[in-house]
Order: C-alpha cells, then structure tokens, then sequence
C-alpha cells in the first residue's frame, strides 16, 4: 500500500547578485543527512559536493552554487536552513572589549542580509586607459582557499581567478584568451597603489553579515559584534 506523499511549502526570496526572484523550498531530510556526514568528515571537497547539492535541489537546479558569488550560496543556505530547521539559531559570541568573555545571543536568519557597499564596483581603473573587470569569487574559488586569511599566495591566486576582462582604448582582453602566464606578469607590473585598488575589491564585494549587540556581564560594557560567511553563524 502506498504511503501518502508530503507536500513540501515553496518559497521566494531575491537573488542578492541579479535580484532576481528565485523559488526555493526546505531541505529534506535526506539532504540534510548528506550535509551532516559532510560535516563529521571534515573533508572540505565533501562538505563543498554537499552544499553545492543541496542548494541546487532546493531552488529546483535555478541556481548554479559553482557559478554564482559567494555570498549568493551563502544567502541561499542561511534562508534555505531558516525554512528547514528553524529561523532561530543560538550563538555563543565573543565581547569586544575584553575578547575572553562570551555571551549568548539569539539570531534570526531571517534578518540576516548582504551587505552591499556604497560605492563598491567591479571596475578598476589601473590607468586613464586601462580597466580590470574583475568578477565574484566563487564557492569552488573560496574552498581552494587556505585557512590563513593572509597567506600572500593565496591572495594572488584570488586575484587571478577573479580577473574576468582587462580593457584599454583599444581591445578588450577576455580571462580566457589571457594565458596565466600573462596574467600573473601583468599583476606583477602594477604598483603597490595599483594592487591596493585590485585589493579593494575584495575587501568591500558583498557579504553576507549581521551586526549583534552584546553587553559583557562582567565589565558591563556595551560591544558590537559582526557576524559574517556560513561557519560564523553555526560555529
């Protein structure tokens, strides 16, 4: 005898990068058990697979999690978890002012949003006739990452990956004719004020990110805390 099928609710949000409507519906159990077997390896690539998986199937396969930002997938999940689980989640953070005491704060997923820079752009003047046209960094781009924020290499290859066209007043050089060869030269020329501007691309591109307020029950001082990526918010 067949069991009765469920119905599972649908919902919509906008794309924070196109702003696009995109359907979406909760994860099942089933993806769920992927994601959580990926977390208890701890094996970066499996825990990629199962991300990527599980927010494809929950926008009926509308989003590409390997060709959209980062802070897209990360949006995605964090709504995708809300309607699955539970829109509340408990954090245990860390006050400013002394940076040894923690508090407990509750967080809804709902208010969490990306934070657009005024001013941010993807157009970087390196001259009066030369352009770089960088792109996103992407979920494969980030996982790629060592965990060092400040690995200097690390840092120049985010910067050729994310190189999507260089202009001058004459052509238009696309990130595919463009040997790494040439690349990594054409960076290695620039001046430290020139890299400074590349830089800043990714220091204010969109994040994801919330902003909590917390009082240290020992010093009573007031404190802000900024949440921001995935693993802040379930760490």
């Amino acid at each position: 005898m067949a069991l009765p099928k469920l119905d599972t609710p649908v919902y919509e949000l906008e794309q924070p990068s196109t702003g696009e409507t995109i359907k979406y519906r909760p994860f099942l159990v089933k993806e769920q058990k992927i994601l959580m077997m990926a977390q208890e390896s701890n094996d970066d690539k499996q825990i990629k697979e199962a991300l990527a998986g599980l927010i494809s199937n929950c926008t009926f396969s509308k989003v590409d999690p390997f060709k959209v930002p980062i802070f897209d997938v990360e949006f995605l999940f964090l709504r995708i978890r809300g309607k699955s689980v539970g829109e509340k989640i408990d954090l245990s953070l860390l006050c400013p002012d002394d940076n040894e005491t923690r508090v407990n704060k509750s967080v809804n997923l709902e208010e969490i949003g990306v934070n657009m820079k005024v001013g941010h752009t993807n157009e970087i003047d390196i001259t009066d006739n030369i352009k770089i046209i960088m792109r996103y960094p992407t979920l494969d781009d980030m996982s790629d990452m060592s965990a060092d924020a400040n690995n200097i290499e690390d840092v120049f290859s985010m910067i050729r990956r994310c190189v999507h066209e260089i202009h001058d007043d004459k052509k238009v050089y696309n990130r595919v004719d463009i040997s790494d060869k040439e690349l990594e030269e054409f960076i290695d020329s620039l001046t430290g004020e020139q890299f400074e501007e590349v830089g800043g691309f990714f220091e204010t591109m969109p994040k994801v990110q919330h902003s909590v307020e917390v009082t240290n029950p020992k010093t009573k001082k007031k404190g802000e805390v900024i949440i921001e990526g995935i693993q802040s918010f379930f760490d």
